[in-house]
């Protein structure tokens, strides 16, 4: 049997709202900050309004250059921007030459759809014949990690997951694999999606799930497990861990922010859009048997909570059945209050969210949960701003992906030394 590899986190790296910094990012969480606004794309036939996080301060020439800028889909902008971030933030040097032994595991659901829209508005809104020729490069859903691996210099697989909001969480779980079973040695995970494309959101629209709200109440119109919630509000943007084989970490003097431990993942095979209890239960037990932990040592738990009714219910009763009578002691909280759903970039940015909990000793709230649907008792949802001095070790971060797909992450806060 090949020997098993402990597995650290030694970067994060962002595009929200608040910029590119992880840490900023966290701090605003933590603080019960709402990075949601009223979002219009006015386009033919009519314009389209939606609570939504727009990322309206990114400026991809100033974070990647004009080349790169000029050749690359928003999305990909994004992931790269993320991904220097954090290659920057794990103290890593730009090497042109490659490494064999680092690799890419990326996430995303929706890919280039920017791009895509763009060529079917110019062809049947603006009666263009023939398209720009790097349509196809910019549009293959594979760019992000092609683009990723070329930049860095990672010669390891360079593989893209799509498993619809799973996706990311998805993508960070392969590439842990892959260390852990001496495959890589470094593995840039993560993921982005920009579903802020007139037809996706009319499509999200038209499936009755999108919170509804006005430029006052946009802000806290995400209100997972609140008695009125009325669905979730899409974001764009990015995320990436680092994740390095622990010994290579420590040999290079890097900063370890925390372990990845777990990584469950399995199917519902029930129901294209409506969660299930035991396929959720199943994926949580999958990642804490992965890193030979129980219920009882989780100290925290990053839920999926998308705000929808019939999910975020699903997902508590999911929690009560995995703690037991423990269950109303676990702190939970779900960040897509503040900063949206991500799509497939979503498992990221909560994996990101997740680990600095931990390492600050922080677990941030569900925002604008000043009451709690009794649908949704039974487990300590944090509310207000950041529950501190847990001293919390364990924590988990749920994904469960339409189709069925859940995927979960167990992370342990790295010792001091």
């Amino acid at each position: 049997m090949a020997d098993i590899h402990r597995v650290a986190v030694t970067g994060l790296g962002v595009v929200a709202p608040s910029g590119i910094d992880a840490r900023q990012m966290f701090g605003r969480l933590a603080s019960g900050e709402s990075f949601i606004q009223l979002h219009t794309i006015d386009q033919p036939p009519r314009p389209v309004t939606q609570p939504a996080i727009h990322c309206a301060g990114f400026n991809a020439e100033a974070s990647i250059g004009k080349a790169l800028a000029g050749t690359t889909d928003r999305s990909v902008q994004m992931a790269l921007t993320a991904c220097f971030e954090a290659w920057r933030d794990a103290g890593l040097a730009r090497n042109q030459e490659g490494r064999q032994d680092y690799g890419v595991s990326w996430g995303s659901a929706l890919g280039s759809t920017s791009t895509w829209e763009r060529g079917y508005r110019e062809m049947w809104q603006n009666g263009r014949d023939r398209l720009p020729p790097l349509s196809v490069v910019l549009g293959m859903s594979n760019a992000a990690a092609s683009h990723i691996s070329i930049q860095l210099g990672l010669g390891n697989s360079s593989l893209t997951y799509v498993a619809a909001c799973a996706s990311a969480a998805a993508a960070i779980g392969e590439g842990f694999k892959r260390i852990r079973n001496g495959e890589a040695r470094l593995m840039v995970t993560g993921g982005s999606d920009v579903p802020l494309a007139y037809a996706v959101m009319k499509a999200w629209d038209a499936l009755r799930v999108v919170a509804q709200g006005d430029a006052d109440t946009a802000p806290s119109s995400c209100r997972p497990f609140h008695p009125g919630r009325s669905g979730l509000v899409l974001g764009e943007g990015a995320a990436t861990l680092i994740l390095e084989e622990w010994e290579h970490a420590r040999a290079r003097g890097a900063t370890i922010l925390a372990e990845v431990v777990g990584y469950g993942t399995c199917s519902d095979h029930s129901h294209l859009v409506r969660p299930d209890r035991e396929g959720q239960v199943r994926a949580m037990r999958l990642a804490l048997d992965d890193g030979g932990l129980a219920p009882d040592d989780v100290d925290y738990v990053n839920a999926h909570g998308t705000a929808t009714v019939e999910g975020d219910a699903i997902e508590v009763d999911s929690l009560r059945t995995l703690f037991g009578d423990r269950a109303a002691r676990v702190p939970v909280s779900a960040t897509k209050s503040m900063h949206g759903h991500l799509m497939g970039a979503g498992g990221a940015i909560e994996a990101v969210t997740t680990v600095l909990a931990l390492v600050e000793d922080a677990l941030p709230p569900t925002a604008h949960l000043d009451a709690i649907d009794p649908a949704c008792e039974g487990v300590r949802h944090i509310t207000g701003s950041a529950l501190r001095g847990t001293d919390a070790r364990v924590a988990l971060s749920n994904s469960f992906a339409f189709g069925g797909c859940n995927a979960v992450l167990a992370f342990r806060k790295a010792d001091p030394a």
